[in-house]
């Protein structure tokens, strides 16, 4: 970590406080998509053999993966892989 200064105004300081926020929002919606997801593909696991669809998923995919593990599904976003 480098120690210094800068300068901004006031209007560009509030607009990165709202960009935050906004950022935080955008990540806690995601989680709780992939947690609803998750709860749709384990009922999915428990009805039929989607065992070649995950794979072929965690194959293409670049941010997530999919764990099935007794028969319950785990989005892992690739940061926590």
């Amino acid at each position: 970590m480098v120690n210094g200064s800068v300068t901004i105004s006031i209007e560009d300081f509030q607009a990165l406080l709202d960009a935050k926020v906004n950022a935080e929002e955008i990540k806690d919606s995601t989680q709780l998509a992939a947690k609803e997801l998750q709860v749709f593909l384990s009922y999915l696991c428990g009805r039929e053999d989607i065992s070649k669809y995950i794979e072929e998923f965690n194959r293409q995919s670049k941010t997530s993966t999919i764990v099935i593990q007794n028969g319950r599904a785990q989005i892992k976003f690739n940061e926590e892989v």
